[in-house]
């Protein structure tokens, strides 16, 4: 039977200044504690606290420490509607079961709103919501709610439009009055100055009055008898009302207006702040990227000093912190300055999504970067096991040839004729040149790619390098013919001479091992523009076009046979390719005609020191 994997738990309680809320966290600590999981007391903090009594005040940093007493982990966050701050949480954190308590405060009558627990269950119907009853704790439970700050500025401002707008209606409907519009019409203009106070004001407050006002300037002015509040026809109160009934819709439609207006600007500027960082999270190649480009944003978006900490750092007191994580993981925290107060919800909630785009990245970079880390290692262990391959399969022959040649010299060696001694001597001498050859290409392959090799760079004379690498490929049994054309004289390069002798012994020795007898192979210099070039070509076979752009890959070996039926390990052209690259040039191979291959590459130039 297949074994079924269970689900991590991760409980999550929600802190409020309520009296029952202790018993909450109690509740949902025993949960944690009995399935051995993950617990969370979550804070969602409004506007509503900056205006809590000092009671509530103090009953909510109790409620804190008895969570964290308990082993909670407490996180806070900041929003208008809680319920969906708790929601987005859970989502984002892997909550599987939500603990809170049941509110005393019941829905005044049908059409109220619903009570945080029933919005709770409406919002997130696929997690276990544990409802903790808390009527018993006594009378129903009401937080104060927030009080606006009274701005003297902005309120003389709206006095002044209210008053601006309500003189320029009754002036425009007494020259209405005057061209013998009826009642009808001034009424209209009244509404209008109605609508235009509720679009410039700031407040509910403002086209309230205006209404009331505009109802009482219209009695005074326009109804009989004028300059007076009384009103002599039976209708004019039904007019009033209706009057103000209208001002008071048309206000109310245009804050209403004015709301959704604001929230259309806030979700389009959310949209593109987002899509923005996504781009820019898309486009930063490192972990250190994703962090700046998140930083950037942040600080685009709340105007203040952002700064990131690693996950384990300390955040400064004068900072308001904030968690880039996802799930259970925490990649570290960052630190808006708190001198401009708290975050409003909208900048909150942007903040949260940035965050949460953030952490993603990261998770999807520290992915990428281990899947490639894995895959480099792996095609270290493929590469190392070649080479044991290799070596074990090549050195075989060169070894037991020197073996044996050894042991017919300690064994037999006075029996045998000079010649054949001779012979036996040029065996070993080859054999173990080859080996001794092989080592080097190891050794210094090795360094290159490891970046451990030294280059002693400086200027060299072209011919001298040229010179020393013949002289080593002559001390071997060579039977093609090698000639040098130098087509610049006093030609310097830029280079680590003893490196580059090795490029040419390779290439040279390259030619030998895959020409036939008596072929022609040819080394080449000149100076092509700030580059010198060398060519090494021969009159061979060549390669065929597939195996061009193998041949510098470490351990190929190509499919021509070698004379002296000695495998190579394909160490010397990839040898090749890394000296010459790390000194910023480069190496290609092409046909030579009518038949035979061409070796190519280009070294910096340097100038000739002339001393008088």
């Amino acid at each position: 039977m297949e074994k079924i994997e269970e689900r991590s738990e991760h409980i999550l309680v929600c802190l409020s200044s309520a009296p029952s809320n202790a018993k909450i966290i109690r509740t949902a600590a025993t949960m944690a504690h009995a399935f051995a999981c993950d617990f969370t007391a979550l804070f969602v903090r409004t506007p509503d606290h900056s205006v809590m009594e000092k009671a509530d005040q103090d009953r909510l940093r109790e409620n804190i420490a008895l969570a964290e007493l308990l082993g909670a982990t407490v996180e806070t966050v900041f929003g208008d509607d809680v319920s969906y701050q708790i929601a987005e949480y859970a989502r984002l954190s892997g909550v599987t079961k939500i603990v809170i308590g049941r509110s005393a405060i019941k829905r005044r009558h049908l059409f109220g709103k619903p009570t945080l627990t029933e919005k709770l269950t409406t919002i997130v119907p696929d997690l276990d919501i544990h409802i903790i009853p808390d009527a018993a704790t006594g009378a129903a439970y009401r937080p104060r709610k927030a009080k606006k700050r009274l701005d003297i500025r902005v309120l003389i401002r709206d006095v002044l439009i209210s008053l601006g707008i309500l003189t320029v209606s009754t002036v425009i409907g007494c020259g209405f009055m005057q061209s013998g519009f009826t009642e009808a019409n001034i009424i209209t203009i009244y509404l209008l100055g109605a609508l235009f106070t509720a679009m410039i004001t700031t407040s509910r407050s403002s086209y309230v009055l205006s209404a009331v006002a505009s109802v009482l300037v219209f009695n005074f002015f326009f109804t009989e008898p004028q300059f007076s509040l009384k009103a002599y026809d039976k209708g004019y109160p039904l007019t009033f009302l209706v009057m103000l009934f209208a001002a008071l819709v048309v206000g109310s439609l245009t804050d209403r207006m004015k709301s959704h207006v604001k929230q259309s600007t806030q979700a389009a500027y959310r949209t593109n702040l987002l899509f923005e960082t996504n781009r820019l999270l898309q486009q930063a190649a490192t972990e250190e990227e994703i962090v700046q480009a998140a930083k950037i944003q942040i600080s685009k978006l709340v105007s203040r000093e952002v700064t990131i900490y690693d996950s384990g750092a300390l955040l400064n007191e004068k900072e308001i912190g904030y968690p880039i994580r996802i799930n259970d993981q925490i990649y570290g925290n960052i630190g808006i300055d708190a001198d401009g107060g708290p975050l409003d919800a909208f900048e909150n909630s942007i903040l949260l999504s940035i965050l949460g785009e953030c952490a993603l990245a990261l998770e999807s970079s520290r992915n990428a970067r281990e899947k490639e880390e894995a895959k480099r290692q792996a095609e270290n262990e493929k590469l190392r096991a070649t080479l044991l391959r290799a070596i074990s399969h090549d050195l075989r022959t060169p070894l037991t040839s020197i073996s044996g040649n050894a042991g017919i010299l300690m064994e037999d060696g006075d029996e045998v004729d000079a010649e054949t001694k001779k012979q036996i001597y040029r065996d070993i001498y080859d054999d173990s040149t080859w080996l001794i050859n092989l080592v080097e290409n190891l050794l210094a392959i090795t360094r290159i790619d490891d970046g451990r090799m030294k280059l002693m760079i400086q200027p060299q004379l072209v011919e001298e390098i040229v010179s020393e690498a013949l002289q080593h490929i002559r001390r071997k049994r060579v039977d093609q013919r090698i000639t040098v054309d130098h087509r610049d004289e006093l030609l310097m390069a830029v280079c680590d001479a003893r490196l580059i002798v090795q490029v040419l012994i390779n290439l040279v020795d390259n030619a030998i091992k895959y020409t036939p007898t008596q072929s022609h192979i040819e080394v080449c210099t000149r100076k092509l523009g700030k580059m010198v070039e060398f060519t090494v070509s021969d009159d061979g076979e060549g390669i065929g076009d597939e195996e061009k752009g193998k041949i510098f890959q470490m351990f190929y070996t190509g499919s021509n046979p070698i004379a002296d039926s000695r495998r190579s390990l394909g160490l010397g052209l990839s040898l090749c390719k890394s000296i010459v690259l790390a000194h910023g040039g480069e190496i290609a191979v092409q046909d030579n005609h009518p038949k035979g291959t061409i070796f190519t590459f280009t070294l910096p130039a340097g100038e000739v020191e002339v001393r008088e």
